[in-house]
């Protein structure tokens, strides 16, 4: 039969483990990959706009 006697500190502690280990898995996913595109993108478009130039 199961216990009626349920230990809220027991609880408590393992959602505060719980919730530290989500910061630290989240904390790498930080970095995004935003900026190496938007920098890709302009240069992109710098070297279209050159190529545009010359070739007017």
């Amino acid at each position: 039969m199961s216990d009626q006697h349920i230990d809220p500190a027991g609880n408590t502690q393992q959602f505060r483990a719980f919730a530290q280990r989500s910061e630290q898995e989240a904390a790498p996913s930080k970095k995004s990959p935003l900026l190496p595109i938007i920098a890709v993108i302009a240069v992109v478009v710098i070297i279209g706009v050159a190529a545009f130039l010359i070739l007017r």
